[in-house]
């Protein structure tokens, strides 16, 4: 499994932004140029995150970019389905999706909640605050 690159620059952009936190607010221009990704990725990334509600823009002057919520209160689940959208590992459980030609007899398809719930548990319990230090403790 891994996670698509929209998702990876996401949590990359949104590191970004929470290592301004307490400070002055930040563009999506500097956030690319912090973070080495292409100005437009970052635009577009910095658009669902608002839309998620992770990230707050303002306008004028002294405006910009900043965490919505404090780096704490935001995990990587928050980021990742951001955007992708919620967590599973298969399409077979979203709803309404129904395009599986072992739908009839198959007996998986009833343990995919629970093994989604996990793995969103887990990333849950990543807060962006920790990802966001530049120092990694082993």
């Amino acid at each position: 499994m891994r996670l698509s690159s929209m998702a990876d620059y996401a949590v990359v952009t949104m590191s970004a932004a929470a290592r301004h936190c307490g400070g002055a607010r930040v563009s999506a221009a500097q956030l690319a140029e912090e973070t080495g990704l292409p100005a437009p990725t970052v635009q577009k990334l910095v658009s669902r995150l608002t839309a998620a509600g992770l990230l707050r823009s303002i306008r004028g002057v002294g405006g910009g970019l900043q965490l919505a919520r404090p780096a704490a209160a935001i995990s990587l689940a928050d980021i990742v389905e951001a955007v992708e959208g919620p967590i599973a590992l298969t399409s077979c459980v979203e709803q309404g999706r129904h395009d599986c030609a072992l739908q009839e007899n198959c007996t998986v398809r009833p343990h995919w909640p629970e093994v989604n719930d996990a793995l969103r548990g887990v990333l849950a319990q990543v807060p962006l605050a920790q990802i966001a230090t530049r120092e990694v403790t082993a």
